[in-house]
């Protein structure tokens, strides 16, 4: 009489267990370059929509030849002021050398931007510069009548508020520490002889 031993069963493999409704896809998880700079697609398109639209060439045209005659001034007046030689530079060496670099790629720019390019179409935004140069211009024209503390305080506050857009107390508490650190520096620390008040 022969003995049957029960057949062992043989184990069933676990049933795949269903994605999960509100799992992400692999097609919906983020790239490594908006993990690491926080940027998205929709964040992306919305900001080019604020961007300012596409100079055309005309107005790429017109900006080398400014440039172009920022370069030719700079040129001369270094010239002016005196170039010597590489071992011992005249106060013109260094301007002569940016006016030149600035010319080079205005007329590089004056071949290349008739095409039109990436740049931005002027708008009201693009007197901002101007107006920073011209501030600028001011600060250094009252330097000598009154110091620089005051100048420099006002300057500051022009850019932080009305060409920065930050708030009056960011402002002005951003306007008096650059104004004490430059007091700090050049006055207290390096002694020079820039004019000051105090």
């Amino acid at each position: 009489m022969t003995t049957q031993h029960p057949e062992t069963p043989t184990p069933r493999e676990p049933a795949p267990t269903p994605p999960a409704d509100d799992a992400a896809s692999p097609a919906d998880a983020p790239t490594l370059r908006e993990v690491v700079t926080g940027a998205t697609a929709e964040s992306e398109s919305e900001a080019d929509e604020q961007l300012p639209p596409p100079a055309g060439g005309v107005a790429n045209l017109a900006a080398a030849l400014v440039t172009l005659g920022l370069g030719v001034l700079g040129v001369v007046v270094s010239v002016a002021l005196g170039i010597g030689t590489p071992a011992q530079p005249g106060s013109g060496m260094w301007p002569l050398a940016v006016s030149v670099a600035l010319v080079v790629l205005s007329l590089a720019q004056l071949v290349v931007g008739r095409a039109g390019g990436d740049g931005e179409k002027f708008t009201r935004h693009s007197w901002y510069p101007v107006v920073g140069l011209v501030t600028l211009l001011g600060m250094v024209a009252l330097l000598p009548v009154v110091g620089f503390e005051i100048p420099s305080l006002l300057l500051c506050l022009v850019w932080t508020k009305f060409l920065g857009g930050e708030t009056w107390r960011s402002a002005v508490l951003t306007s008096v520490v650059t104004t004490g650190a430059l007091y700090a520096i050049f006055v207290g620390a390096l002694g020079t002889n820039v004019p000051h008040l105090f």
